[in-house]
């Protein structure tokens, strides 16, 4: 058990949250939410002990050991991945450390054998014999080959780095884990490995991540940082979020007997408990909900972006169609003799094991790069839109975001309310508009961006991983406006939610060709489930 007593984080005049008293308990996990700069990974930085809070104190029950999935990319970088993974068990690692510095000794005294009979011991204890092929099969599991299991981690992509990492904090079973955007730069199959994995784990779990899906799959309780306060609530995210918007609802009607206003609220979580009986989501193991304080539900401060894509202009039938199209890079082979013919209104996913070959298909349709053969024909009536994944270059300028935006609208259209109104969906507000453009943080940039596409009034949605630098509430609201586009979307985005509520078509690019599926996401993985069945049978 980890508690949290009395705790506080000022920074200034400005109070993250206050007066924090919270117990996390074995066998549940913990998904911390809250808005964007609300304090989320600095409160794991407090229970990891890595910064300290302004009053109060985290108390950690004796014995028991704390693993924290490290952000830090280059600490291990003349490492092997192998070690690093088993570095994550201090312990553990030290004596391994000891015993082979003492077998290394040219004159191996009487006392080094007493002691290295002792560390033989602890080692033994620790189940230090296991610990090299547990090492690698938490590598193989989060996709890395053998081949670079004795590599240098300076050696790995960034992406490997991250997944070494993930395998050095959940290494040697801790008793709390410590996971901040552990879903990042994960694809498909390793989400689901880890989902797997901490379904299974019988200690405590502490995470935040913007991954609706996983945050569901995964988490029995929310940690809400909202009001200048952390609140813990039982159920898994989707629950907090329709019951924080049901209470809304019913704050706004303040003539509404309370009565009525509990057996609402008792109504609701009956059908969402329901529901989650039939999930594989941890909260539907422990019956959870069925504890539920009616007490417990309120609504959030969060405020939600107002994303609408309206089409200036309805598209005809030709949308658009891609023939032969080939491009590679540096020798290596992206995609080859790709054909698509897109119809009106549907909403295509594109997946890959190489993510850079979607990002240069779309920069191709956006007319960034040419490709090496082949060609695409947008229909006369189609006005397409285009997010980037790396919008850097869209802002060198110290354009404050009026002008910026300005800068991307027709003539009729470039007046400063006009202007302010989309900027104002996107939540800047103010004096916020009059920010230089250069010096807005992620988030920021990619409201700005989306921004932009509305303002565009396009017909035709071209979306690189559209979540990046998005916190859960644009996140929900771009996800929202995707579904109720009329228009026509292609896209490719990590999160899982995302795509099974906005794709109604699959497209999976390799090198060497493509498959195309008329199906949901969900779908196309089950199928994908049942294939490598049929393989594993007749292999």
């Amino acid at each position: 058990m980890i508690a949290v007593n009395n705790l506080s984080l000022q920074f200034g005049k400005r109070v993250l949250f206050d007066e924090v008293n919270l117990k996390f308990v074995n066998g549940n996990c913990y998904g911390v939410i809250g808005a964007n700069g609300a304090g989320k990974s600095t409160f794991l930085k407090i229970l990891s002990g890595d910064i300290d809070p302004t009053r109060g104190n985290v108390a950690l029950e004796p014995g028991k050991r704390m693993a924290v999935l490290r952000q830090n990319h280059y600490a291990y970088d003349e490492v092997s991945a192998l070690d690093t993974v088993m570095m994550g068990h201090a312990k553990l690692w030290s004596i391994m450390q000891e015993k082979d510095a003492i077998y290394a000794k040219p004159d191996f005294s009487e006392a080094d054998g007493i002691r290295a009979s002792e560390l033989e011991h602890d080692f033994s204890e620790m189940n230090g014999w296991n610990a090299q092929s547990d090492a690698a099969a938490l590598l193989s599991g989060l996709g890395i080959g053998e081949a670079d299991h004795f590599k240098l981690l300076k050696e790995l992509s960034g992406n490997l780095k991250v997944r070494v990492l993930l395998a050095q904090a959940i290494f040697g079973n801790p008793d709390i884990l410590i996971l901040d955007e552990p879903t990042n730069d994960l694809d498909l199959k390793t989400v689901g490995w880890l989902e797997d994995f901490l379904l299974e784990f019988k200690n405590t779990v502490i995470v935040v991540s913007h991954d609706r899906h996983f945050l569901d799959t995964v988490c029995t309780h929310i940690v809400d940082i909202d009001f200048n306060a952390i609140r813990l609530f039982t159920g898994n995210y989707s629950f907090w979020y329709q019951s924080s918007q049901l209470a809304l609802a019913q704050r706004s009607a303040a003539n509404r007997k309370a009565e009525d206003k509990k057996k609402e609220l008792m109504e609701f979580i009956a059908r969402f408990s329901a529901n989650a009986s039939k999930s594989r989501q941890a909260t539907s193991r422990r019956k959870l909900l069925e504890k539920i304080n009616v007490d417990e539900i309120q609504a959030s401060t969060r405020r939600y972006p107002a994303i609408i894509f309206q089409q200036n202009r309805t598209a005809g039938d030709q949308v658009l169609h891609i023939e032969n199209l080939t491009c590679g890079l540096n020798d290596n082979r992206l995609f080859k003799d790709f054909e698509l013919f897109v119809n009106k209104g549907e909403k295509i996913a594109f997946l890959g094991k190489d993510s850079l070959a979607i990002t240069t298909l779309f920069q191709i349709l956006a007319g960034e790069k040419k490709a090496d053969k082949g060609s695409f024909n947008f229909g006369q009536t189609i006005t397409p839109a285009y997010l980037p994944l790396n919008n850097e270059t869209y802002f060198q300028s110290n354009d404050n975001l009026i002008d910026w935006l300005r800068q991307f609208a027709t003539e009729e259209n470039k007046d400063e309310v006009y202007i302010r109104g989309f900027l104002g969906k996107m939540l800047f507000s103010g004096e916020e508009v009059f920010k230089k453009c250069s010096v807005l943080s992620g988030g920021e940039k990619m409201r700005c961006m989306i921004s932009r596409m509305m303002l565009a009034g396009a017909n035709l949605l071209i979306l690189d991983e559209p979540t990046n630098h998005l916190d859960l509430e644009s996140i929900t609201a771009f996800n929202n406006a995707l579904k109720d586009f009329p228009g026509t979307v292609l896209f490719t985005s990590h999160d899982h939610e995302f795509t099974q509520t906005v794709a109604t078509r699959i497209i999976e690019l390799s090198p060497n060709g493509f498959i195309d599926k008329l199906m949901t996401y969900d779908e196309y993985i089950e199928s994908e489930r049942v294939a490598e069945q049929k393989q594993a049978l007749y292999a």
